[in-house]
């Protein structure tokens, strides 16, 4: 598994940015938010999903990650440089912490995408039966990745996943804070 930090201080595509986070605890959210906006950026970074190129890394761009402890998955959700959602990207989590004052995800590999059109990618399925298969992970782990996947999408489809309105709530509080 990959121990990823919600500062994201190792991504050298980013020159100059700013970043806020705040720990949430309220009836809707507990756990995380970060906002890293991206003032400068060595190049943009495309990726293709669906036979359509989708910028998600650019100059102005904002990532809004929320990191909710009581569940098994993160949220990015990706704006471009006119606050508009790009897409929201869920990570499944064996588990969601804080090591040293420091939010981090535990990433289980398998990841699902959420264009604005509504259109569902599921991702790296591949990376999880590779991860298994050279004993990276335990079937046990394996299995539970795949039962909170089963479980997102079930949320996805029924339109019972709350974290889609959050993101624009939790994007504009932590944009009031860089600006302060």
């Amino acid at each position: 598994m990959k121990k990823r930090f919600l500062h994201r201080n190792d991504w050298t595509r980013i020159i100059q940015r700013d970043y806020s986070i705040e720990q949430i605890n309220d009836k809707d959210f507990n756990g995380f938010i970060a906002l890293i906006k991206m003032n400068e950026v060595k190049e943009p970074l495309i990726t293709e999903y669906l036979i359509k190129k989708v910028c998600i890394v650019d100059n102005n761009y904002l990532w809004l990650q929320q990191l909710p402890l009581n569940e098994n998955f993160a949220i990015t959700s990706m704006f471009n440089e006119n606050r508009e959602i790009i897409q929201w990207y869920i990570d499944i989590t064996y588990g969601n912490g804080v090591e040293n004052g420091e939010p981090y995800m535990m990433d289980l590999f398998l990841d699902i995408v959420v264009l604005p059109t509504g259109e569902i990618i599921e991702k790296d399925k591949d990376e999880l039966e590779e991860a298994l298969h050279n004993n990276w992970i335990t079937k046990s782990q394996y299995d539970f990745a795949y039962r909170v996947f089963n479980q997102v999408l079930k949320q996805i489809h029924e339109g019972t996943f709350k974290y889609y309105d959050l993101s624009f709530k939790h994007r504009d509080y932590l944009l009031g804070k860089i600006r302060e």
